[in-house]
Parts: C-alpha cells; structure tokens; sequence
C-alpha cells in the first residue's frame, strides 16, 4: 500500500504544486486504501507525509510553498495497515530543469541505497552497509548525514535494529532470514552537517547545499532479501531517471 501511495504523490508532483497539496493526496489515498498515515501526530509531527524540497534532509513539513522549476522533492511515505504491519519507503523526485549537479546528486543518493541493499543477506553486519554507502558518496563528492538512520520496522513504527548510513559506525547485530528493516542513507552535496529548525521536525544542511534520498523497506531472506516496497515487476534496483522526472 505504501508503494501505491508513493506513486500516486509522484505524479502529483509538479512546478506549482504545495506541499500541502501533496499531503492531501497522500492523506486521500491512504483513507481509500483503509490505512493510515504513520507520520500523523506521531510525536506530535502535524502531516500526513514528509516532504523535503533541496537543502531540507528530511522531515519537511508540507506547506504553502509552491514546488518550483528546478526543485529536487523527497516524499517519505510510511503507512499502517489492518493488519497491524508499516511500511517505509521513499523516493526524491527531479522537478523541471535541474542542473547537472542537482541530477547527479539525486542519481548517487539512489546508488548508493542500492549498494548497501546489494550487500544484504544472512550473516551480513549491519555496520557494514554504512561502509558500503560512504564509498559511493565519496567517489561522487558527496557525503552522508550521520544524525539519522535506517532502522527496524514492522508492528512498530521504529525500533531495532539500527542502521546507520556512515562508514565505521558502530551498529550492533547480524543480518538473520525473518529480520525487516530500512535502509534511507541521506547524501549532501556539502559536508555532512545538519540542524533542525524550531519546529522539532525539519532537518535541513548547515551550508545550504541541496540533499537527496531513498528507502526501501527490506525483508532478510534465507538467501538474500526481498524489497517489500518495491514497484511491481521490478525486484531489482536500477536507476532510470524518467522514474524520477516530473
């Protein structure tokens, strides 16, 4: 279900839009799909969905601010279903013309989300996946935001394991079949700096450089995993901007 709202916030993502109107959306959908918004009053956080425009890292709070030409857009959906399970993922859309840096940023973030997922399996570290992030950020002359992390997930929102995105980081805990996780490494054109604005949510670069992001929710399989956001008849990560255009 998280996936399908995903989507349908994508392509309601254009130059003009509000970021509240794409909370609308995302509420909308979520009520005829029978599930909620996690990110609703979950401590206090005011929306239905994060949206995080250029220099914000995460948890924008959607607002009047019209999307403009040349904008990158993080929309973080997480969803609770009647079953009683959440599910986790998010995407950063390119709006209109997009420089060359903005586009390659947003291309990095993607692999280096699919480098970390490339690794996972039965036996792996969890400490290991922030090794293999750090090295396709660094090769991109970028750099990974340390405050926040992946993380444990299922009947609870957040809870263990923790995963962070940073190279020799000091996670605890070994990949085992049954295990369901996220992984959303967060990649700054600048340094890895972040502050967090007075409303306790919107965490945001300290140089002003844009960031971009992607998560998946992932299951540890006996020999590998699976994606359990993942579009329909794609079980492989591949990096296709037309997905990521609007």
């Amino acid at each position: 279900m998280g996936r399908e709202v995903l989507d349908i916030a994508g392509r309601a993502l254009r130059v003009g839009v509000t970021t509240d109107e794409i909370d609308r959306v995302v509420h909308e959908a979520c009520m005829e799909r029978e599930v909620y918004p996690s990110p609703l009053n979950y401590y206090n956080f005011p929306k239905s969905v994060c949206t995080s425009v250029n220099e914000v890292i995460c948890h924008g709070i959607p607002d009047y601010r019209e999307v403009q030409d040349g904008d990158i857009v993080n929309i973080d959906v997480t969803v609770y279903n009647r079953r009683g399970f959440h599910g986790d993922l998010n995407e950063t859309f390119t709006v209109g013309n997009v420089d060359p840096e903005g586009r390659k940023l947003v291309e990095t973030s993607f692999n280096c989300l699919q480098a970390a997922a490339n690794l996972i399996k039965p036996g792996t570290l969890y400490r290991d996946l922030g090794t293999a992030i750090h090295k396709v950020a660094q090769k991109n002359g970028c750099s990974v935001v340390r405050t926040y992390c992946g993380h444990g997930i299922g009947t609870l929102f957040h809870t263990a394991p923790n995963v962070p995105h940073y190279h020799k980081n000091k996670a605890k805990g070994i990949m085992k079949p049954g295990h369901v996780f996220t992984v959303e490494p967060m990649i700054n054109l600048g340094n890895s700096g972040d502050t967090t604005w007075g409303d306790n949510w919107t965490a945001v670069t300290t140089d002003g450089k844009r960031s971009a992001q992607f998560e998946h929710t992932f299951l540890v399989t006996e020999t590998g995993y699976d994606i359990l956001t993942m579009r329909d008849n794609e079980p492989v990560m591949t990096w296709n901007p037309d997905l990521s255009q609007r």
